[in-house]
């Protein structure tokens, strides 16, 4: 019973993460397939970079939703809250989330790089990490004006805040903090390319100011 109940919960959390947010929200108010555009990619990064912050807002949001409610399920499983057991099944949950959105059976299975979807998992982990590590996100954003920098600049820091300066002891969540942090510039390789060549799109959060 207690193995059929985590497979249905991993399935569940796939599924959310499956939701095409930006995908489904250009279709709908746009017209257009964000995939067709930018950088190709189905997620909050290229939805701001080819829609604008009209729509990237909204995608931005839902997509740390379905990071938040894929891992609550954990809540829905036999273990005690705050077991080895719970947080080991909230990581289960956060990874079948991040390969719903990278892989999302909703979509043909091309979808984003899964940075908000993975920003929702951290703050349902940990939440006062993910507050700094949002923190250093919009830091960077405002100063650089690049989503995908921003994007590696935060991945990076989530596991040096998490263990070295919050000091965790969890050696499961010590390891998907560093496995976040590589596999965030694993995925942005393209845009590690556009950022040398001085040709990645900026995002400004605020107007831009006018002669």
């Amino acid at each position: 019973m207690e193995t059929t109940i985590i497979i249905s919960l991993l399935l569940s959390a796939y599924l959310i993460g499956s939701i095409p947010t930006a995908v489904w929200w250009g279709k709908r108010f746009y017209g257009i397939d964000v995939r067709e555009f930018g950088s190709g990619n189905a997620g909050a990064t290229n939805t701001f970079r080819v829609l604008g912050k009209k729509a990237g807002i909204p995608v931005l949001t839902i997509d740390i939703i379905k990071g938040i409610a894929a891992t609550a399920l954990a809540f829905l499983s036999p273990y005690l809250f705050d077991s080895n057991e719970f947080v080991n099944l909230e990581l289960g949950l956060g990874i079948a989330a991040l390969v719903g959105h990278i892989f999302p059976v909703f979509a043909g299975f091309r979808g984003g790089k899964g940075v908000a979807t993975i920003l929702g998992v951290v703050i349902c982990l940990t939440p006062f990490t993910s507050l700094l590590v949002l923190f250093v996100f919009l830091s960077v954003l405002i100063v650089s004006k690049y989503v995908s920098l921003s994007s590696m600049v935060a991945g990076v820091s989530f596991p040096l805040i998490l263990n070295l300066v919050l000091k965790n002891t969890n050696e499961t969540l010590m390891t998907f903090s560093i496995f976040v942090a590589v596999m965030l510039i694993v995925t942005h390789k393209k845009n590690i390319s556009r950022l040398l060549k001085r040709q990645e799109s900026k995002t400004y959060l605020f107007a831009r100011k006018t002669a």
